[in-house]
This record gives C-alpha cells, structure tokens and sequence, in this order.
C-alpha cells in the first residue's frame, strides 16, 4: 500500500468511525504503531483530522468555534441578566471556577472587589479581575485557543486537577434534554468536563438560545448539574421539562 493510499484509508475510517485508537489503525494497515502516529500528525497538520489522547478523531462534523468578539454581543442583554443573578449566589472566601464563555465575562466584570479565589481558563476573565485587589486569580495555563482566548488541552486540565472548587459556573454550545450539554471541539468539552469534576456546585449559566442544540461534543449529562440560570425567553416546554428531571432552574 502507497503512503496516500494508507492515508486516504485512515481518513476514511476516521470519518467513518468517528474516533479510532492507533492500534487499531496499525491492525487495519499493516503498519507500526509509530508509523501511523507519525501519519496521524501529518493528517493533522493537514486539517483532515484531530490527533486525541491515543488515536484520532473526525473533523467532518465538527463545528468551529464562534470567535470571542462575535459571540460577546449575542444574545448580550440576556447574558448580562444571567451574569448578575448568578453574582448574587458568590459569598466572600468562595472559591469559584469560571470557564471562558462570555456570560463568565460579564459575572467577573460584575463582582464586587471582595475576598474570593477565582480560577479560570479565560484570558479576558483574568484580565478582568486584575484591578479587584481582594480577589485571588488563578489562571490555568495551556493551549490557547485564539477564537476563544481560552486555555485548554493537557495543561490546562492537569492544572484543574490540583484544585478543589466550592461552585462552577460555565457556559455551553449547546443544552439538550436528553443528550445533555455539548461544546464546539473535543479540547473544550474535555476541560469542561474536568470542570464539572472538581466542583461542589456545578451552575450552568444558559441563555434560552442554547436549549434544544446539540454541538459537536458531548460535555456532561445535566443529571451533573445543581442549578440552571437562563432568560425568560425559555419555552413552557423546556420548563416543564426541566421540573420533570429536578433540576433547579433560575429565570431572569
């Protein structure tokens, strides 16, 4: 078999499949282990799919991120009702986690200047909080992602695992009722979920447009989430919905 033959062969079981593991990849091609990593970040580096602890995954489906500028004014007055609700649930001395979605953004530039330790993955959070002197700022470090001036990858989530948090509060792509909360990329959802794993109250900030959506990759089932706080735009439905499953659900 010709090295583009292998290739094609790989992309195509990757599309296929969804994800696959290196060993099976050599099993399938008749290759080593080493030669197909080595395929494996050449496909990569070509956009054709995306290297994963292991193996790969498909891009064929998968959703790019909104760029942070476009998404900072969707939906905007929604986020910032949202922000401020979820505010009121912060006590001096918690220790909270913000991811790096917009509604984190306004929940930070909101805060008071009161003794918190805050730790995020958001450049814009961060930089934000820097003039609040009795707010303690941690920064996760990592791959930057530039569309979304968020870290993630390896370090980002190594660095989530030395900590312990009182309350969560992140945001999502997308919000659906049975196959739970969904992000744009695998990077993303990953962090997230080590997000989720790390924190006493796990408050899922939503404005009603992400309800009904189902991104690219799975985050967390809601049965993982205390609270949710959303906009008045939020269908009967869903609502009803929402009770049925005993999820707490804030309206703003």
């Amino acid at each position: 078999m010709l090295v583009a033959e292998r290739y094609e062969m790989i992309v195509q079981l990757v599309n296929e499949r969804g994800s696959i593991r290196v060993s099976e990849l050599s099993e399938l091609c008749k290759v080593t282990e080493e030669t197909i990593r080595r395929d494996l970040d050449r496909l990569e580096q070509a956009g054709r799919l995306r290297r994963s602890h292991g193996g790969a995954v498909s891009v064929k489906n998968e959703q790019p991120e909104t760029p942070y500028a476009v998404r900072e004014i969707m939906n905007a007055e929604e986020k910032r009702r949202i922000a401020e609700e979820a505010v009121k649930q912060i006590q001096p001395h918690d220790r909270i986690l913000l991811d790096a979605s917009t509604t984190a953004w306004y929940m930070a530039s909101s805060l008071p200047d009161i003794p918190l330790t805050i730790l995020t993955n958001s450049i814009r959070v961060a930089t934000e909080l820097a003039g609040k002197e009795k707010i303690e700022v941690i920064s996760t470090g990592g791959q930057l992602l530039q569309r979304s001036l968020s870290f993630v990858g390896p370090l980002a989530e190594r660095s989530l695992e030395t900590y312990y948090v009182d309350k969560l509060f992140f945001s999502s792509q997308g919000v659906h009722l049975d196959r739970g909360i969904s992000e744009s990329n695998e990077l993303q959802a990953r962090l997230k979920q080590k997000m989720v794993s790390i924190a006493d109250r796990v408050i899922l900030l939503a404005d009603a447009s992400k309800f009904g959506q189902q991104a690219f990759t799975h985050v967390v089932h809601l049965s993982q989430v205390s609270e949710i706080i959303t906009d008045s735009r939020l269908s009967d439905p869903i609502r009803s919905q929402l009770a049925e499953l005993s999820i707490p659900v804030t309206i703003v």
